[in-house]
């Protein structure tokens, strides 16, 4: 059996899979508030009981450095030596959470990914990875000559860069809130999108309705709301503030793009992407993913595909686990990377 997981600042996803026929097989899984606990060999031992897995694999957000890594958001030291001791697996890997993002878009299905854009699907070559969420996580999906391997990437803590009027604005108005220098994660992220709606409602002086200001006071997820009642046309700060972000995060995508030339296609995930579906769809991402100048036709061939499984990181997970594992102790062939 294998142990995945899916570490964030909030919670733990856990899942327990078993590997047969070439083929990951779900068993189980579990999320726990992170907060809740000491740390994550406390709740790993609370979701395994008496299982026992032979390999693990957890994405984490942030630098893996020798297997170890400090969490920003937690008050949590990671070292998979320790969890290996602690848990009494014989094999654990910390890998960073894109990366985990990585290894699992080989083990999805053809449902399971939503083609923003065709472009031109015979190219073969490098491919990105962002995901917008709790934060912004980029990674990079290498082309090897053969596979595509994932590295991870902190791109999304790179300087913030508004293309017009109302992202300069933007910029001024975090650069107050903040007090200190913007990064993309500051716009698109969960953050991100309620930063853009106070300022919409605080700078461009956007009406929000009394209704609205009750929902959004009522709400455990005030982005829920923002991004419900934007859909649905119901609300003009609501609105702008999507088109605001999805600019923004088309924009941010084809940076990444160019920067990596990920001519083989641009990924999508995070648990945003597929909550505002419909608006990624309207033209408004795309727009500005290819509004590079001379460069545009270069972005405008390159695939892009939105990741509708929420699970792929613990997937990709697994599959780092089971493959590393077996490459380690020789008993399997199959090689820890993303298959083209």
């Amino acid at each position: 059996m294998i142990l995945a997981g899916d570490v964030g600042g909030t919670k733990v996803h856990l899942a327990l899979y078993d590997f047969a026929n070439g083929q990951l097989i779900h068993i189980r899984d579990e999320k726990y508030p992170a907060r809740e606990y000491s740390g994550l060999e406390e709740i790993a031992k609370k979701f395994l009981a008496a299982d026992k897995p032979t390999s693990a694999c957890f994405g984490v957000p942030g630098p893996v450095r020798d297997g170890r890594l400090r969490l920003t958001n937690l008050p949590w030291t990671l070292d998979n030596r320790e969890l290996q001791t602690g848990l009494g697996i014989p094999y654990v890997f910390l890998i960073n959470d894109l990366e985990a993002n990585g290894y699992g878009i080989a083990e999805l299905k053809p449902d399971q990914i939503y083609t923003l854009a065709e472009g031109d699907p015979g190219q073969i070559g490098n491919r990105a990875l962002i995901a917008a969420g709790t934060g912004l996580g980029q990674g990079l999906l290498m082309w090897n000559g053969r596979h595509h391997m994932p590295y991870p990437s902190e791109g999304g803590h790179a300087d913030f860069a508004p293309r017009n009027e109302d992202e300069i604005d933007l910029l001024r108005f975090l650069k107050q809130k903040y007090n200190g220098r913007i990064s993309w994660e500051r716009v698109l992220s969960g953050m991100g999108m309620t930063n853009i709606f106070e300022f919409l409602r605080d700078v461009r002086g956007l009406e929000v309705p009394a209704w609205l200001g009750e929902q959004i006071a009522a709400a455990h997820d005030p982005n829920s709301v923002i991004t419900e009642n934007g859909l649905a046309a119901k609300s003009e700060i609501c609105e702008k503030t999507l088109d605001m972000f999805v600019s923004a995060y088309g924009a941010e995508s084809g940076n990444l793009a160019l920067k990596i030339l990920s001519v083989g296609g641009l990924y999508i995930g995070g648990g945003i992407a597929p909550r505002i579906l419909e608006k990624l769809k309207d033209g408004t991402f795309i727009k500005a993913f290819t509004d590079k100048g001379r460069l545009s036709q270069l972005l405008i061939n390159m695939p892009v595909r939105v990741i509708l499984e929420p699970y792929v990181a613990v997937i990709g997970a697994a599959a780092y686990a089971e493959a590393r594992a077996a490459e380690i102790s020789g008993v399997s062939p199959r090689a820890a990377s993303i298959e083209s």
